[in-house]
């Protein structure tokens, strides 16, 4: 059996090739590094590394709690489309799949192979991969860069490269891509599918979607990890899901560029396409020496990172929170007619703390044209206000908001709209979920679509409310209105992106 500390001590000489055994690491031809891949080739390769015929596992264990037996068992479990292949000397059968000795009895259909045994022997596959004609190696085992050893980790990439091959890794917990039901990672199985695709140096960040997704149901194109990118970089992944049919919205998390140049390139073509939500690990020099540590990347200066994302027309988030929810966001909203963002709520202190948040964000809450404000004013009491928040307060019930929305929604000079509401027994949240829901439908009957948020404060209640208008399209958010419009504004963003160089 295998473990990622040392190598079999039975491995036999004629499996060499499948665990580079027999006494060490053996010697690697050294041959010229192939010329830079042109952007075709690169995209054909990538697209067998996530959308594979079938799979290797090496390292596959029948032992409970190997991580060669957990992949398998993901894979299996989720329902994987193509064909699985265990490659471990030492077992007939991993899993009720029959087990190869090597990479080089595997069947001719094998795309990729994800990769579980000691770091030391990791290289020594590259020649019967690229004999197989195997596209990548997805390298999970730990061992490289990450803990000083630079020297092994270029070793890898050299036979990688001599051999054709691309690596993913090393140093992650593996890869989904949901089109396919693909589940190659020792993390947490997932297969529910969406249109974000989640990019990461981290595992723990990469799986902190897991959760949020089910119980947001904004679901998955794909969740990678990058590790310590010694190949498949930032720059791969933008370029693949930004010609991937079923992602509508690419998620990064990043410590360090390894080709700031290249990805900011890459970047600022895709997200003229698609959005681009980027969070940044490493902004204080805390953080820096921890990323360093972690996956050995190098945290640049945060006020570079900062100018350049903008240039490159990205979504920066500046939490784990924001990356997750701006990314769904991004996806439900469709883009702005203009820059008139007016505000909607029950309760004035509401208004303020949305009021702000929009400044935060650069967004334009412009004064009512007199027509509208007369027409709003008509419709909420004289305590109330009129102007831009305006405030039904919380005296009022779903008929009040019933003729200031749909006012609202028929006005073409207002270009979004955001919702803050107040919890109250006259118009309870499900009761205002039900009529936005219902006058938006409207709208969209008569050719009338419009970004639109809302933030709900108030009793538990506000969060049945919530589910029910994030089911309908509409982002929504429980206890936290200037979450609210942190997403719209991330759809501004992209939005102004696109016109920028139009």
């Amino acid at each position: 059996m295998l473990s990622r500390g040392k190598l079999p001590k039975t491995t036999p000489c004629s499996t060499v090739q499948a665990y580079n055994g027999c006494g060490g690491r053996l010697p690697l031809e050294v041959t010229p590094v192939p010329p830079p891949r042109s952007p075709e080739a690169r995209i054909a390769q990538l697209r067998r590394i996530f959308m594979p015929r079938a799979i290797a596992v090496v390292g596959a264990s029948p032992t409970p709690g190997k991580l060669g037996s957990i992949i398998v068992a993901n894979l299996k479990g989720a329902g994987y489309v193509g064909n699985i292949y265990p490659v471990n000397p030492n077992f007939a059968e991993v899993g009720g799949l029959k087990c190869y000795p090597s990479l080089e009895a595997v069947p001719d259909d094998t795309d990729v192979a994800v990769v579980a045994i000691p770091a030391p022997a990791i290289a020594g596959l590259a020649p019967a991969a690229g004999k197989k004609g195997i596209a990548g190696l997805v390298v999970i085992s730990s061992g490289f860069a990450e803990v000083g050893n630079r020297p092994l980790q270029d070793e890898l990439v050299q036979a990688a490269r001599a051999h054709n091959l691309r690596i993913l890794g090393p140093n992650i917990y593996g890869y989904f891509y949901t089109p396919l039901k693909l589940c190659a990672t020792f993390a947490m199985p997932y297969t529910e599918p969406g249109g974000v695709a989640l990019v990461s140096q981290s595992g723990g960040i990469a799986n902190a979607i897991l959760g949020y997704s089910r119980s947001r149901r904004m679901g998955v194109s794909a969740i990678v990890g990058l590790g310590n990118k010694a190949d498949i970089d930032d720059s791969d992944a933008l370029e693949f899901f930004g010609q991937d049919p079923h992602t509508q919205v690419i998620a990064l998390h990043i410590e360090g560029l390894k080709d700031g140049r290249g990805f900011l390139e890459t970047a600022k073509r895709v997200s003229k396409v698609k959005p681009v939500v980027v969070l940044k690990g490493g902004r204080s020099s805390a953080g820096a020496r921890a990323a360093s540590s972690h996956t050995a990347s190098l945290a640049g200066e945060d006020r570079v990172y900062d100018a350049a994302f903008r240039q490159a027309g990205l979504i920066r988030a500046r939490t784990l929170e924001d990356l997750l929810d701006w990314s769904r966001a991004v996806q439900l909203l469709p883009d702005p007619a203009g820059e008139n963002v007016l505000i909607v709520c029950g309760a004035g202190g509401l208004g303020v703390l949305m009021a702000d948040a929009c400044a935060d964000h650069g967004l334009s809450l412009p004064a009512l044209p007199p027509d509208l404000h007369q027409a709003m004013k008509a419709c909420i009491p004289p305590f109330g206000s009129a102007n831009n928040p305006i405030d039904v307060t919380g005296g009022e019930g779903p008929e009040t908001y019933r003729k200031v929305i749909t006012l609202a929604l028929n006005d073409s000079r207002v270009h979004a709209l955001v919702f803050g509401y107040w919890h109250t027994p006259l118009a309870p949240p499900g009761a205002f979920a039900k009529l936005l829901i219902e006058l938006v439908q409207e709208a969209k009957d008569k050719g009338i679509v419009k970004p639109m948020v809302a933030g709900l404060v108030g009793d538990v209640e506000v969060e049945e409310a919530v589910r029910h208008l994030e089911a309908n399209g509409i982002p929504a958010y429980a206890y936290a209105v200037e979450q609210a419009i942190g997403a719209l504004a991330a759809r501004y963003k992209f939005w102004r992106g696109k016109r920028k160089d139009a």
